[in-house]
């Protein structure tokens, strides 16, 4: 397979995994906008972005292993469909509760793309340019939270809201044509099992209720309602799992300690990448004195150089293996996180930024590897799940890390507001949750060394 070969396929998952990425964020900031059109409370209006992580978060295992048993392709094509019809019923819906249905289901059409972009993968290129593949994906995901926020205020400033939505329809029927063109067709076994329901509607309801005690919950005591739901669901999620003959997650799965190892790695960092999204604008505007100009370009250096550090890093990870580099990318971050643990304010904003962008690069090297790994390591019936327990990692650290972090910062701050906390306060608050991220990094590292073992003996499947 030559490398023009597999250009227009990489390029269709390329944009698969940016579509999704955008719609992460590119209604934040037109949030305003919509609580006025819909005559509707900030609260409310904040839905419109919930709903939709909501969706993703609580059903991308499954549209993992729904790609699994159905085809990759197929059910990819089938979410980039979804998608774009809902960001159609999006563009048009006329009130809010209308909106929300439609976000939720464009979630669960981003959920595919997510999780089957990343399987598809190890289908669509050699295994020697993997690394690069997985360092394009990664370079279109910061592409799309970098681009979201900015180009949302564009669009809504100059045609209305609705447009942050209809601009998804023509780039979602373009890469609908490509995906059936260009990528390779994976056609399922006919005798493979039947999609585990019982066990599909037990994960989400414990994803979807945890989800909204770390990021909405109204007061302590629907935190603790909504935990307790997690617990009760994802305790019965194992009971039905372990008695499925033909289950969403099989256990056999996490007795493979790399596989374990890789999914605690990813938690861990995405925790950590949380954190310079809770504490840097705080930091930046209150201890820095920045305008919110300033605050909004500071903040977009760490996702520009994750965009450009991705594709690089691929190739490294391609020369020099995933096991070397995953510990090279957590070494980098480690080291990051100590220098914002450390950084004096009197070296002000360059201080900041260059400690971020050491942070950043690891970030992005650790991506690079660590996908390519899981991936080239998962058993081919079993690249959707996998690849979507991967995407769960990341995302239940970044919703736990924005709950447990926030709270990390205010508590070494020493303040019940850091909204309100003075210039001295947040700068303490700010080395104080560096310092809890570089022992994260230390404990990814542990999880990391361990995940390289395996590598040093035969090569091995995960467990089917």
């Amino acid at each position: 397979m030559t490398a023009s070969s597999h250009r227009p396929a990489l390029a269709c998952l390329a944009i698969a995994m940016l579509m999704p990425s955008l719609d992460t964020s590119i209604a934040n900031a037109s949030l305003p906008v919509l609580a006025h059109a819909f005559d509707a409370t900030f609260a409310q209006a904040q839905w419109v972005v919930l709903a939709y992580l909501l969706a993703i978060t609580s059903l991308i295992v499954s549209a993992g292993r729904l790609g699994d048993l159905l085809g990759r392709r197929r059910v990819l094509a089938g979410g980039i469909a979804l998608f774009t019809l809902a960001s159609l019923l999006c563009g048009l819906a006329p009130t809010l509760p209308v909106l929300l249905a439609a976000r939720a289901l464009q979630g669960l059409g981003a959920a595919a793309m997510l999780a089957l972009t990343v399987a598809l993968v190890s289908e669509t290129v050699t295994k020697e340019r993997t690394g690069r593949a997985m360092g394009l994906l990664g370079t279109m995901s910061a592409i799309g939270t970098t681009l979201g926020p900015s180009l949302g205020g564009v669009l809504t400033a100059t045609l209305g809201w609705r447009a942050i939505f209809l601009v998804n329809v023509p780039l979602g029927l373009a890469t609908l044509w490509l995906a059936h063109r260009a990528l390779p067709s994976t056609r399922p076994d006919a005798g493979r099992p039947r999609f585990d329901v019982a066990g599909t509607m037990l994960l989400a309801a414990t994803l979807a209720a945890w989800s909204l005690a770390m990021t909405h919950g109204a007061g302590h005591a629907s935190v603790l309602a909504l935990l307790g739901v997690a617990l009760a669901t994802a305790l019965l999620f194992v009971v039905v799992e372990t008695r499925s003959a033909a289950p969403l997650i099989r256990p056999a799965l996490f007795r493979d300690p790399a596989l374990s190892a890789r999914l605690a790695m990813s938690a861990l960092v995405a925790t950590v990448i949380m954190t310079t999204m809770v504490a840097g604008p705080f930091y930046l505007s209150r201890t820095l004195g920045l305008p919110a100009t300033g605050v909004g370009l500071a903040l977009s250096a760490g996702p520009l150089v994750s965009a450009l550090a991705g594709t690089p890093a691929g190739r490294l990870v391609d020369r020099f293996g995933a096991a070397r580099m995953t510990l090279a990318g957590l070494a980098a971050m480690g080291l990051g996180a100590l220098l914002l643990a450390a950084v004096p304010t009197g070296a002000g904003l360059p201080g900041y930024l260059a400690a971020i962008a050491v942070l950043t690069v690891g970030y992005a090297s650790f991506q690079a590897a660590n996908n390519a790994a899981l991936l080239s390591g998962a058993d081919a019936a079993q690249r959707g799940v996998v690849s979507g327990l991967l995407s769960l990692s990341r995302n239940l650290g970044l919703v736990t890390g924005a709950s447990a972090m926030g709270a990390a910062f205010a508590a070494a701050a020493s303040t019940a507001d850091i909204a309100s906390a003075s210039a001295a306060a947040v700068a303490r608050g700010m080395h104080g949750v560096f310092a809890i991220a570089a022992g994260l990094i230390a404990l990814a590292l542990a999880a990391g060394v361990a995940a390289a073992r395996p590598a040093r003996g035969t090569p091995r499947q995960l467990p089917v």
